[in-house]
């Protein structure tokens, strides 16, 4: 548990500069955090509590997932409810509902789509005016070089996003968190294992990841230089 404490002190470097220089939390706040089954977004839950302890403001955590079985992926209920009822967290799993023409499989996009909006939806509902996702620094570089090869455009994913006049604000607490850090930071968590999206591996999102990760060491300096050139010069992107 020493070892595990130390890892997440670690963490929680990037985690807190990203909360105070985005004003991603505040008191009062009540966050529903996006669980997917990932690795990213059990990391993101876990973080959030732990912040909890040391943050200046007072604010309350509710887990949410979307069970996908409607898009054809793995129903992940029995493992994530028993992990959420070990970290005493509330906890909400909320169907996945697709409009009837929705085509299957969905794409990348499509799927996301409809799995924000149960997501905002359930949220709402439970009082909630934050949605937490687990997205970090490497997304937000790949997001951003996806955006300039398929676009023309320097986008990428914002910190924080208003939605509904205010009502809810996507917050992305990771964003300056390396993917590594939360990969080894999973491992020594022991966090459930739960089997991959089935239709993730051929997504464009993939292919540029795979590509980032051909430069080998190169990749984290060209990781930042996106970034930086996205904060810079670029739009948002939900």
């Amino acid at each position: 548990m020493a070892d595990l404490d130390r890892l997440a002190h670690f963490l929680l470097k990037p985690f807190a500069e990203a909360c105070k220089a985005f004003e991603l939390l505040a008191d009062g706040d009540r966050v529903a955090v996006g669980v997917s089954g990932g690795k990213d977004s059990a990391a993101l839950l876990d973080l959030l509590l732990r912040y909890r302890e040391r943050a200046a403001c007072d604010y309350d955590v509710v887990a949410l997932h979307v069970v996908g079985t409607a898009a054809g992926l793995p129903d992940l209920t029995g493992v994530l409810e028993a992990w959420f009822e070990q970290l005493g967290v509330a906890y909400r799993c909320v169907p996945l509902e697709l409009p009837p023409d929705e085509a299957l499989p969905m794409d990348c996009f499509r799927c996301s789509r409809n799995r924000r909006k149960a997501l905002f939806l359930a949220a709402d509902a439970l009082g909630c005016n934050k949605v937490a996702l687990g997205h970090h620094a490497d997304d937000a570089a790949a997001t951003t070089l996806l955006n300039v090869l398929l676009c023309g455009q320097v986008e990428t994913l914002e910190p924080k996003r208003d939605y509904f006049d205010g009502r809810i604000t996507l917050i992305r607490p990771l964003i300056l968190t390396q993917a590594k850090e939360i990969a080894r930071y999973a491992r020594a968590a022991a966090f459930p294992v739960t089997p991959p999206c089935p239709y993730e591996a051929d997504t464009q999102r993939q292919r540029v990841e795979d590509f980032l990760k051909g430069f080998g060491s190169q990749q984290k300096q060209i990781r930042a230089n996106l970034w930086r050139l996205a904060q810079e010069k670029g739009k948002p992107f939900s």
